[in-house]
């Protein structure tokens, strides 16, 4: 079970099951949202569990997706493909210990200038 929240408490979820392998995003609009590279891991809905007290907002990002934040503190928590069965979750939003670590780079092809990707993780372009 993870649990995670955003700053202000307003919004909070549980992942009752697993959570696929965590992903760094650096793709402009991960960048532009989170103020530095995002790193999120796919939970199906039906394990994902939000407890909203009015604050959570939706984002429509894109024609494929769309983001969930807190209206009151700007977390952001969550990534959705509305065609899709999983939602991606901020790891930064969630409690620890995870146990998780970071698999992959993806959209490194967009990466901001002032950071490098020395490690040996896996890196795709797109």
């Amino acid at each position: 079970m993870y649990k995670g929240s955003c700053n202000c408490g307003g919004v909070t979820f549980t992942v009752a099951g697993d959570l696929a392998p965590p992903s760094a995003c650096h793709c402009g609009q991960c960048r532009k949202q989170s103020g530095h590279f995002w790193v999120s891991a796919g939970a199906e809905d039906e394990v994902l569990s939000v407890t909203d007290s009015g604050t959570l907002r939706w984002y429509a990002a894109s024609d494929i997706a769309k983001r969930g934040f807190c209206g009151t503190c700007g977390a952001f928590l969550f990534w959705k493909n509305p065609d899709e069965s999983h939602t991606s979750v901020a790891l930064g939003a969630l409690e620890k210990p995870t146990g998780l670590a970071i698999s992959r780079h993806i959209f490194t092809a967009d990466k901001g200038d002032y950071y490098d990707l020395n490690d040996d993780l896996p890196k795709r372009a797109q």
